[in-house]
């Protein structure tokens, strides 16, 4: 037995339809389609395809989330009946917007398809923010400034790559570099340039394909009311450390 057969087996009965009636519009037999809702079999990718068109449920939830602790109608539904997890909502009908903290980063790589551990997250309601699926990620160091380590960043969900406008700022998600709030720009196609607003870091590029998901920058959640300082520098000292920082650039980019 697997998940996925157990999905498509749930989502069968809920229906209230019978295999062969599930095997003829996806243009197999019977038996076919018995052996993958009881596991002795694999659907190929054509047959997920059809699958997850059928159920309107997408392919990424029928092999990662165990549908039968999650309500499939309160999922948020996108174009091509692509699902996201259940958006939790307070007795008013505001939408919560969980906070992936610090601590949380690691986990929310595993767990973002899990309903149960994003119901664990810490929530907060910003009403303001209108519709859409929003998230607030904990910001880690000082490459984006003025936002500092800790701030939160509220970002809304965006499901399409050619939703990304050059120069603005997103949460991006990927295997190899976790979670990063960074400003983005297309240069090439498929090819996202990630920009760091403070220089000494150096730009660098991700490929659409690696990326896992991408949130688009709504508002910032600080803690600290300080003056922003002027990037001039004031004396020889700071002169010096822009000179190293220089200098490091340099060397990186041989």
């Amino acid at each position: 037995m697997s998940l996925f057969s157990d999905n498509i087996r749930s989502l069968r009965l809920k229906k209230k339809i019978s295999q062969e009636k599930v095997a003829e519009s996806l243009l197999i037999t019977r038996g076919r389609y018995a052996k993958y809702e009881d596991g002795t079999s694999e659907a190929p990718y054509e047959i997920l395809k059809r699958i997850s068109k059928y159920y309107e449920v997408s392919i990424d939830i029928l092999l990662c989330v165990d549908i039968r602790k999650i309500k499939i109608d309160e999922l948020v539904t996108l174009e091509n009946n692509k699902l996201l997890l259940p958006v939790i909502v307070s007795d008013n009908g505001e939408n919560f917007i969980e906070i992936v903290t610090q601590k949380a980063k690691a986990g929310y790589m595993n767990g973002y398809s899990d309903p149960e551990y994003i119901e664990s997250l810490p929530r907060i309601s910003l009403p303001f923010l209108g519709p859409g699926l929003h998230r607030g990620f904990t910001v880690d160091g000082d490459s984006m400034p003025p936002h500092e380590d800790g701030d939160v960043i509220v970002g809304k969900y965006i499901e399409r790559l050619g939703e990304v406008v050059d120069g603005r700022t997103y949460i991006i998600m990927t295997k190899n570099d976790g979670i990063v709030y960074k400003r983005l720009n297309k240069n090439k196609r498929n090819l996202l340039v990630v920009e760091s607003d403070e220089s000494f870091y150096i730009p660098y590029e991700v490929k659409a394909s690696e990326i896992d998901q991408i949130w688009e920058y709504k508002c910032n959640v600080g803690k600290n009311d300080k003056k922003r300082v002027s990037n001039i520098p004031i004396s020889i000292e700071e002169m010096f450390m822009e000179l190293k920082k220089d200098i490091r650039r340099l060397e990186l980019q041989k």
